[in-house]
């Protein structure tokens, strides 16, 4: 049944006997959500393995620019993605990256977390777990998107791992990270792509 209040039409809905009125943003909200299962996962079709990486530019957790190009020549870049700074599995795979970030950097490398988290969120989540790599915040999701791996409806991204060359070529792509052993995954690839050239 459909009641007019005040010139913004409800919908009235009868649950267990009580009345809920949602407006017409919630209903649309809802019909988006209830399609959620059928869209197809997101694939990373925007870069693949082998192209050359676009430049990007974002905000790190200390509040400086950090350019993707600064890399150019400087050894190899581990960029990962994650949903949200503070959640249990996005915990354990940043203190993961922070255990592991010697034997990384001792294959000439560099770990870059990003989230769609504002710099203040991130500045707070790398203090209180003692994060040793910086952390890049994405807030409007072009970055996260650009790399395909945005999730559907939401501003958030997929949990992805990508391994950048010095040349800034696309080299590896995780697409089913386990949070806890993403940081021992990229170790041991990292040791394999280096062992191929």
């Amino acid at each position: 049944m459909t009641r007019h209040l005040g010139g913004d039409p409800l919908l009235l809905i009868t649950f267990r006997g009580r009345d809920m009125r949602t407006s017409r943003t919630f209903k649309s909200l809802a019909l988006a959500l209830s399609w959620l299962p059928f869209i197809s996962s997101a694939t990373a079709d925007q870069i693949s393995i082998g192209q050359q990486v676009a430049d990007f530019s974002l905000q790190s957790d200390s509040g400086s620019e950090f350019k993707l190009s600064s890399r150019l020549g400087k050894g190899w870049t581990v960029l990962y993605f994650y949903p949200k700074a503070g959640t249990p599995g996005c915990t354990a795979q940043a203190c993961a990256f922070r255990d592991s970030i010697e034997v990384i950097r001792k294959q000439n490398a560099e770990v870059y977390g990003i989230s769609t988290d504002s710099v203040a969120a991130l500045s707070a989540f790398r203090e209180k777990h003692k994060l040793n790599f910086t952390l890049l915040a994405d807030p409007d999701a072009k970055v996260t998107e650009a790399f395909g791996v945005k999730m559907p409806v939401l501003t958030m991204a997929k949990r992805w791992t990508f391994i950048i060359d010095p040349n800034l070529q696309l080299r590896w792509i995780d697409d089913d990270v386990d949070p806890a052993l993403d940081a021992q995954r990229v170790a041991q690839r990292l040791q394999t792509l280096q062992s191929e050239k």
